[in-house]
């Protein structure tokens, strides 16, 4: 009798440590909402990679949680947000502007991190268009993303023709097949497409850049993870993580690695 209790107690206790250790060991998950967008994030081989990507694990990975990735429509964007099917917006989101739609600081409406990469909106054309001055996209049909800087920046010009599109590639996809005269994308992804493969005939009208525009993380307001991934952005920017990353996917020259300047 003794013999059977004691193989009870200790199968019952090896069920007990697989369940308690189970529920231990399970790490919280944090769901980043993305769209494609080279070299931020984007598909290579079926992976998904990119400067945004590979950073986004390192700061929650550090944290303890398990990322996900989930792809969004950029226009959804806050409502992804505020319905929880997101926990943050991480994919080359402009901080310092507001929305064309209503007018609103985009940081009214989210918590931003600190400003981890500087960008401007591009222009692109095609190397024959004509294109070179503000006057010359008058009448032209100009495509970008819907909700994005680039439909703030492109109505920003007189007289154009809008095209809205789902995702800043596809903008450069219509001005390559000839149904916008010019793109107005992130100088990031500008830099990505223009001159390259299928893309050679593109060039990015340089003159009609606009000013420096900051990406940054968005979050919930009041989200107590916006405090921890700042944290976490000085510590790999202390440790050259960030740096490292940058040079691996070009943007070396546009990505923050000191917060100190930031620090409220």
């Amino acid at each position: 009798m003794k013999k059977l209790l004691a193989i009870i107690l200790a199968i019952t206790a090896i069920a007990t440590c697989f369940v308690g250790c189970g529920k231990k060991d399970k790490k919280e998950v944090i769901v980043v909402g993305y769209t494609l967008y080279e070299p931020m994030n984007y598909l290579e081989d079926g992976e998904l990679v990119g400067f945004d990507t590979e950073l986004a694990k390192e700061v929650f990975e550090n944290l303890g949680y398990e990322v996900v990735f989930k792809k969004i429509e950029w226009s959804a964007k806050y409502t992804d947000l505020k319905a929880g099917t997101i926990d943050c917006i991480w994919n080359g989101f402009t901080c310092n502007v507001a929305d064309d739609d209503d007018g609103i600081q985009r940081s009214e409406k989210v918590d931003f991190s600190y400003n981890y990469m500087e960008n401007r909106q591009a222009i692109v054309v095609k190397k024959d268009s004509g294109i070179a001055a503000a006057a010359d996209l008058k009448g032209k049909r100009g495509a970008y993303e819907a909700g994005s800087a680039g439909k703030t920046y492109a109505n920003s010009f007189e007289g154009i023709v809008p095209k809205e599109v789902v995702a800043q590639t596809d903008a450069i996809f219509e001005v390559n097949a000839g149904t916008a005269d010019f793109a107005v994308v992130d100088i990031q992804l500008a830099r990505s497409y223009a001159g390259t493969g299928d893309y050679a005939n593109l060039v990015i009208a340089e003159d009609l850049s606009s000013d420096v525009e900051y990406y940054a993380i968005g979050f919930k307001k009041g989200s107590k993870l916006t405090e921890k991934v700042n944290e976490q952005l000085e510590k790999l920017g202390e440790d050259g993580t960030i740096e490292k990353l940058a040079k691996k996917y070009g943007v070396e020259n546009t990505a923050i690695t000191d917060y100190s300047d930031q620090k409220k």
